[in-house]
């Protein structure tokens, strides 16, 4: 038997494919557009449409894309030889919960019901099950997060803040998530459990920008901007960042750590220190 990565074109889930690869095995990676990899066999699929997958058997199942489209999926899909599912969401479930923005707060209320449905539904199955839900998630040069900064620093040379940018962070890098995710696996404790899986370094929004501008080879240049006169300025900003709103702001200043205690202890999660390089 082997593993099967869904969400395998995906950061971490390529880095799952590698990990797994590395250790001898040569996985199934699942995706909507055809790859070739050596040591790989890549199987085109669309987990929307479950009934058109003729899916072979595993024991493993690593999930990198959303919850909702597997929980819906896998009783089409199950093979008697699947004993373990990991799935992967976000620690945005609790950060962006009472988030100001309704369309931010409908999103992860989804999130969080998908999560459960897909618990629910390994559950029924009689199959184990993991969810890691990460903090912010970053790969230089390819990540939506700590790269999109960097390529805004690099555009204007500068970063603003709203406020002291004094909110509490933990990046987490793709590669650490899929070295984690093997080791859940590998560990019996971490069977039928959620687990926050935050980065080794908590640091401050600001101090997040000011390694980004390390890693760029860049002198720090931040620019705190009173809350009120960044609500008035983002108007004028927004078309120039992508996928940004307003809310984005008020959380510069809104701690967002959580404990990595009981990942620690159930299947040894150690991640780097945050110190993204860009090259």
């Amino acid at each position: 038997m082997s593993s099967i990565v869904i969400g395998a074109s995906g950061i971490v889930g390529g880095h799952i494919v590698d990990r797994l690869v590395l250790a001898g095995e040569r996985p199934i990676a699942v995706s909507r557009s055809r790859h070739a990899a050596a040591d790989v066999d890549w199987l085109l699929a669309d987990l929307a449409r479950p009934d058109t997958i003729d899916w072979p058997p595993v024991s493993t199942m690593y999930c990198t894309a959303h919850v909702g489209l597997l929980a819906d999926a896998l009783p089409h899909v199950l093979t008697p030889s699947l004993k373990r599912v990991v799935a992967f969401t976000s620690t945005s479930i609790v950060t962006k919960m009472n988030s100001e923005l309704e369309a931010e707060r409908d999103s992860v209320r989804q999130w969080a019901e998908a999560e459960q449905r897909l618990i629910d539904t390994c559950t029924k199955l009689g199959v184990a099950w993991t969810v890691l839900r990460p903090t912010i998630i970053y790969d230089e040069g390819r990540d939506a997060n700590i790269t999109r900064l960097a390529r805004l620093i690099e555009k204007f040379g500068f970063m603003p803040l709203a406020g002291s940018g004094s909110g509490l962070r933990q990046p987490v890098h793709a590669q650490d998530l899929a070295i984690g995710a093997l080791a859940a696996v590998a560990s019996p404790a971490a069977a039928n459990k959620i687990y926050a899986i935050p980065g080794t370094d908590t640091v401050s929004y600001r101090e997040m920008i000011g390694r980004i501008f390390d890693g760029l080879h860049r002198p720090r240049r931040i620019i705190p901007v009173p809350p009120l006169l960044w609500r008035a300025a983002f108007a004028l900003a927004k078309p120039f960042i992508a996928n940004a709103n307003v809310a984005m702001g008020n959380r510069m200043s809104k701690d967002m750590i959580f404990d990595p205690a009981p990942a620690v202890q159930d299947f040894g999660w150690r991640p780097r220190a945050f110190r993204p390089v860009f090259e």
